[in-house]
């Protein structure tokens, strides 16, 4: 795709002023329509989008489908379904000394949105703040990754398929047509991404005050204790890791193993490894790809320190790296200080608990939390610790429920979205109080007379 120029973006923010101008967008029964309108064109566009996703990414079938195409669809589907009540004013009680006032929130678009999406769920990451942007009764501008250029002209076509660009608008291109974006003024900007460009968006952002939602990512632990079911573990942490080939923001990113245990969940993560992808991962469809050369560089070289247990291999004109498991890992190697993103599972381990929990606090808060045991344990970790979000006794899964809030925490983000919160994301609430005129109490008027009044009543 062509970078968009300068000269089409403020043309498109143009447009899109225009329009949200109308009021349109605020009528309730035009943004179910138009959430129909998206739903149909994922349904027309899905094998376009799969066959993008395997040509990028070398995603199956079956994982574009559950990773992306289906948390789309049942994004979209809950907003149709509860849009109605979700923007309906929403009365609040009013105190006595208010009254006979009456009190209610209402809920109003924030106006044109700007949406830039990463590229390791380059669909998901796109059409699901968007469905909140549409939900809210916002304008948007979409911008998509260079990364996955098969999967831009995808989106490219189900979005000028369906939507006119003073409403729904895609921009293309690289790091510069990001900051081209970002110099203008919108109502909102959604980001997704690093944290260090989550900082670039920010500043971008300050210049006009502009509120921004930020889902950025960070080293999310997995913990696992003595008495945790193994089995399990095992299983679900190896799909957690390699979903994606580690290239997801919510993945385990380091495994923290009791010292009694760690053998022994060594051994049965390998096991499913080999039972999921083969002996070869390499041959498995099932098995994605490393996005760039770039990213191969970067992995290679974390992993430069440390044992390495299993995997190892890699195939840089494949852009493939196996499933790596490093063991001796000390929190100053290069894999310890930044986000991996790769298929790499770098292991620590603790005798008391309380070393773990001291070295997550202080280290930047993650994005998920991930602990392997029993739920009084658990229960006392999450009281000791923060998070974006998390499982116990598994991993990603979080992010399936459209019902709980999804979102960083300092350093890993801000704002939340999925659900009730997307339709949130992006809306103003706006608090209203109307006061009858029939009545015109002196209390609040110079020279404020009634005053002790007021304070005994307040008392």
């Amino acid at each position: 795709m062509e970078n968009t120029s300068l000269t089409d973006i403020e043309n498109i923010i143009k447009l899109q002023q225009a329009f949200f101008a109308t009021n349109r967008t605020k009528s309730v029964s035009f943004r179910i329509e138009q959430l129909k309108k998206l739903k149909s064109a994922i349904l027309k566009h899905e094998q376009q989008i799969v066959n993008a996703l395997e040509k990028d990414l070398h995603k199956s079938y079956e994982e574009a489908y559950l990773t992306e195409i289906s948390i789309v669809l049942a994004e979209v589907n809950n907003h149709i379904k509860h849009l109605k009540r979700w923007a309906k004013p929403k009365k609040v009680t009013t105190p006595l000394f208010l009254q006979p006032s009456r009190s209610k929130i209402i809920y109003e678009p924030l106006g044109t949105s700007l949406i830039i999406s990463p590229w390791n769920y380059p669909f998901q990451l796109l059409i699901n703040p968007l469905i909140g942007a549409i939900s809210a009764g916002c304008c948007a501008v979409l911008k998509t990754s260079p990364y996955v250029p098969t999967v831009a002209n995808a989106i490219n076509d189900l979005i000028e398929d369906t939507f006119d660009k003073k409403y729904v608008a895609i921009t293309h291109g690289n790091r510069e047509v990001n900051t081209l974006l970002l110099q203008q003024r919108f109502d909102v900007i959604f980001f997704t991404g690093s944290p260090s460009l989550g900082k670039t968006v920010m500043q971008a952002a300050a210049q006009y005050l502009t509120p921004v939602i930020l889902e950025l990512g960070g080293k999310s632990p997995c913990i696992v204790d003595r008495n945790a079911n193994l089995e399990i573990a095992a299983k679900r942490i190896t799909w957690g890791k390699t979903i994606n080939a580690g290239q997801t923001c919510i993945a385990p990113d380091y495994l923290f193993v009791h010292k009694e245990v760690k053998e022994e969940l060594i051994r049965k993560i390998i096991q499913n490894i080999k039972t999921m992808f083969g002996e070869d991962c390499q041959q498995s469809k099932y098995f994605p790809r490393i996005v760039n050369a770039q990213a191969m560089k970067r992995l290679q070289k974390l992993m430069e320190h440390g044992t390495i247990v299993y995997g190892g291999n890699v195939d840089e004109a494949d852009r493939y790296i196996s499933p790596t498991i490093i063991d001796d890992v000390k929190p100053d190697y290069p894999i310890m200080q930044e986000e991996i993103f790769g298929p790499i599972l770098p292991v620590m381990t603790f005798e008391n608990i309380n070393e773990v929990i001291h070295y997550i606090n202080a280290n930047e808060k993650p994005l998920a939390f991930y602990y392997f045991g029993s739920s009084k344990k658990a229960n006392d970790i999450l009281s000791k610790t923060t998070s974006g979000g998390g499982c116990i006794n598994d991993t990603i899964m979080h992010i399936a429920n459209h019902h709980l809030p999804f979102g960083g925490v300092g350093n890993s983000g801000m704002g939340k979205y999925h659900g009730h919160e997307s339709f949130f994301a992006f809306s103003n609430k706006r608090s209203i109080v109307s006061t009858p005129v029939w009545i015109d109490l002196p209390v609040k008027y110079v020279p404020f007379k009634y005053l002790n009044k007021v304070k005994k009543l307040l008392s």
